[in-house]
């Protein structure tokens, strides 16, 4: 490890999911909550995967901002060695450690989590990363569908290796630890079915929408599989409205004139990807949150992050489509996923 992946969203929440957690958006139900004075975070050690550029760049920067040892993963070491020093300029006492993640290749996945594994604490990790390919052939170097095989497959196998210091780290310290994954709001406006985990829909935003959906069967049956365990690590879902280079503030070779831009349709109702970063790094960082609650902005494609009604055709889809859909995941993951 050195002391030193990719994903923008179109969202809107679907507000009629049912769910008895409720909240004032912006708030913890006590105080309110301010994503430019987060609480001092120092002494944790939290992970950010595809925190090279986008919105895992802007988690990672905001939380060594508040004094977190905050490590990024991404498969570029050389763009991770940018991000360092990048975040390094603006905060100078920062703690930034880089891992090569290649989310990929799952003999990859395993070295990075081998070295995540060897830290002295975990506290929480940010599962951001994930390549942006709609192209429906493309696959990992496994032979997995590219969207699910890093979205989804890859992350798992990751969990399986971290989840011990996790746990450990928890124990040890007091408190929860934090399993943060990032959805989309593309889950509730296509609605991609989620039976058969493998198949992949032609359309590539669907087939995106659709890994987006199995990240968040998983993440509300891991939080239920936790507390069944009396494990102290909570499952959080998130998703981060609508963030557009338009309105991201520059970071040199992180969103500059020498980076690519892409335009945006909904950029007129958008916001930067630093406040895109907010619901994953307030998943984080707020003492209030629980497992198996989702956090997204309160505007639903911009705005302070909120909680927000869990969306239930993925928090209960049912015991048994979750039991399949994880096991599913672990096929195709080569791993048993153990809480």
């Amino acid at each position: 490890m050195t002391t030193q992946t990719r994903t923008d969203d179109a969202d809107r929440t679907d507000r009629t999911d049912r769910t008895d957690r409720t909240a004032t958006p912006g708030t913890t139900g006590r105080t309110a909550w301010d994503p430019l004075r987060l609480p001092r975070q120092d002494g944790r050690t939290l992970v950010v995967t595809g925190a090279t550029a986008g919105i895992g760049y802007f988690a990672a920067e905001q939380l060594a901002a508040a004094g977190a040892d905050v490590v990024l993963a991404s498969r570029s070491a050389a763009r991770l060695a940018h991000a360092r020093d990048t975040i390094l300029a603006r905060t100078p006492d920062a703690h930034v450690r880089t891992v090569v993640l290649e989310l990929g290749s799952l003999d990859a996945v395993d070295d990075a989590a081998a070295e995540l594994a060897a830290l002295p604490r975990l506290d929480g990790v940010f599962l951001n990363g994930g390549a942006m390919s709609m192209r429906s052939g493309a696959r990992t170097a496994d032979g997995l569908p590219l969207l699910l095989g890093t979205h989804v497959v890859g992350h798992a196998r990751l969990l399986a290796g971290i989840l011990p210091l996790l746990a450990a780290t928890a124990a040890a310290h007091g408190g929860e630890s934090r399993v943060v994954h990032a959805s989309t709001g593309f889950v509730r406006r296509f609605r991609p079915g989620f039976d058969d985990v493998a198949r992949v829909p032609r359309l590539g935003i669907v087939a995106y929408a659709k890994a987006k959906a199995v990240t968040e069967v998983l993440a509300f049956e891991l939080d239920r599989r936790l507390r069944a365990a009396g494990r102290p690590v909570a499952s959080v879902v998130t998703h981060p409205g609508v963030g557009v280079d338009a309105r991201t503030p520059e970071r040199p070779g992180i969103r500059d004139r020498s980076t690519p831009y892409r335009r945006n349709p909904y950029t007129p109702w958008a916001q930067g990807k630093d406040a895109a970063a907010w619901p994953g790094v307030r998943a984080l960082t707020d003492p209030g949150v629980r497992g198996g609650e989702y956090y997204a902005p309160a505007e639903g494609t911009r705005g302070v992050p909120a909680l927000l009604p869990v969306p239930v055709r993925t928090a209960e889809p049912g015991d048994d489509a979750a039991r399949r859909v994880w096991a599913e995941v672990e096929s195709l993951a080569g791993v048993e996923l153990r809480v």
